[in-house]
């Protein structure tokens, strides 16, 4: 959706090593839009993106506006069955969020038709409503999952980060430091207790609220039922000032 950081363009190289031809697609979508507030201040520095993309050796950009993706008068119903993962963690805070993550992405995919695509990691959820919309299309296009870049002090990179005050900023890294908890103590502790003492490291940062930390299964996204699970992810979310933020780290 632009605003790019390094984060979007590890995405580019690593797509070099897939692709003959790289395509970026920027859209700001209304749709995926819970809170219209959120939407008119998403960043839109176009040209730093444009330049950004350039230099990492993008051939091409496809950034077409609303009209051209939602025309007046067309039939914009869109309703499928992404499965009950919709519905946890962001999707119970962001109602309808992959309703429109999905139709728009589908729209991009019919309009470039690639062979793979990229997304990173950071948005754990959203890249498998993506994978279950190609399972109910049947669309032959390979999903590759990038992993998280990082700040030197661990904050995962985000266009979300330029709203954060310095004092935010300092704040913000009880998230991938509770993460990491869990990575560094995954033997010592179960689930139940991993996941208390992960929370317990937010009872003493000013101004973050914590909507969710779980430890979960990766393919469902439901709570782990066992550490023996072969997909497990550590995912959470939270309130940094104004500017709310998403992490996770893959267990297993």
């Amino acid at each position: 959706m632009g605003a790019l950081h390094n984060g979007h363009i590890s995405l580019i190289k690593l797509a070099q090593q897939h692709a003959d031809i790289i395509i970026c697609s920027i859209f700001v979508n209304p749709t995926q839009f819970t809170d219209p507030k959120d939407l008119e201040k998403y960043p839109r520095p176009i040209e730093h993106d444009l330049a950004m993309l350039r230099d990492a050796g993008c051939n091409g950009v496809f950034m077409p506006n609303v009209e051209e993706m939602y025309p007046q008068g067309a039939d914009e119903k869109w309703h499928i069955d992404l499965g009950n993962a919709e519905f946890l963690l962001e999707g119970a805070f962001r109602k309808g969020h992959y309703q429109g993550v999905t139709q728009i992405v589908k729209k991009l995919f019919d309009a470039v038709e690639p062979d793979v695509a990229m997304f990173g990691q950071k948005d754990f959820q959203q890249v498998l409503m993506i994978k279950n919309m190609l399972a109910h299309f049947n669309l032959p296009i390979t999903i590759i999952v990038c992993p998280i870049i990082r700040e030197d002090d661990g904050l995962a990179m985000s266009s979300r980060n330029i709203h954060l005050s310095p004092e935010d900023r300092k704040h913000s890294l009880v998230l991938s430091k509770s993460l990491q908890f869990v990575i560094d103590h995954f033997e010592e502790y179960t689930l139940t207790e991993l996941e208390s003492k992960a929370k317990a490291l937010y009872d003493n940062v000013e101004d973050v609220a914590l909507d969710y930390f779980t430890i979960a299964n990766g393919n469902t996204l439901e709570p782990a039922k066992s550490k023996d699970e072969d997909n497990l992810v550590a995912l959470v979310a939270a309130k940094v000032g104004s500017t709310r933020l998403i992490d996770n780290m893959i267990i297993r």
